[in-house]
C-alpha cells in the first residue's frame, strides 16, 4: 500500500511542478472563477465548447498542490468529453474525494484515483473539488465565483 501512495503523492507532485493545459485560452467561450477561502486557492477556467464537445479547455491561478494538480489531471480527463460526460465524470470524481465506500479502481476514473486518499482529509477535499465545482459552474452559466465554503 504505501508503493501506491508513494506513486499517487508523485503524480500529485509532478501536475503541481508542470500542471498540464495551464495558461489562457484566447477562443475560450466559456469562464468560471473558483476561490478557496480556507486554503487560498484561486483559480479562472475558460472553456472552449463545439458542438457539445469540450475541443479544449485550460486553467489559470494559483494554489496549493492538491489543488493544482487536480485542475491539471481535470483538464486532461475532460478534454474530448461532452459535457454530460462531464456531469458523470464530476459525480464519480466526488464521490471518490468523499465517500469512503466509493473504490478507487474505478476504471472510468483512470488517473484521478490519485486523490482517493484526499477523503481521510476533510480540509483538503475542498482543495481537490475547486477546480470540478468550477468547471460545473461553466456549464450550468453561473455567473458567480464558485467559492469552496
Amino acid at each position: 500500500m504505501s508503493d501506491l501512495r508513494d506513486l499517487y503523492q508523485e503524480v500529485i507532485l509532478d501536475h503541481n511542478r508542470s500542471p498540464r493545459n495551464f495558461g489562457s485560452l484566447n477562443d475560450a467561450d466559456r469562464h468560471a472563477d473558483g476561490h478557496n477561502p480556507l486554503c487560498g486557492d484561486r483559480l479562472a477556467i475558460a472553456v472552449k465548447v463545439v458542438d457539445g464537445v469540450v475541443a479544449d479547455l485550460r486553467f489559470e491561478g494559483s494554489g496549493c498542490a492538491i489543488s493544482k494538480a487536480s485542475a491539471s489531471l481535470m483538464t486532461e480527463a475532460v478534454k474530448g468529453k461532452t459535457v454530460d460526460e462531464f456531469h458523470r465524470l464530476f459525480e464519480r470524481f466526488h464521490g471518490l474525494v468523499t465517500d469512503e465506500n466509493v473504490p478507487a479502481n474505478d476504471a472510468d476514473l483512470g488517473k484521478l484515483a490519485v486523490f482517493a486518499g484526499v477523503r481521510d482529509y476533510p480540509a483538503r477535499v475542498k482543495c481537490a473539488i475547486l477546480a470540478w465545482h468550477t468547471l460545473r459552474s461553466v456549464f450550468d452559466d453561473t455567473q458567480e465565483v464558485v467559492s469552496t465554503e
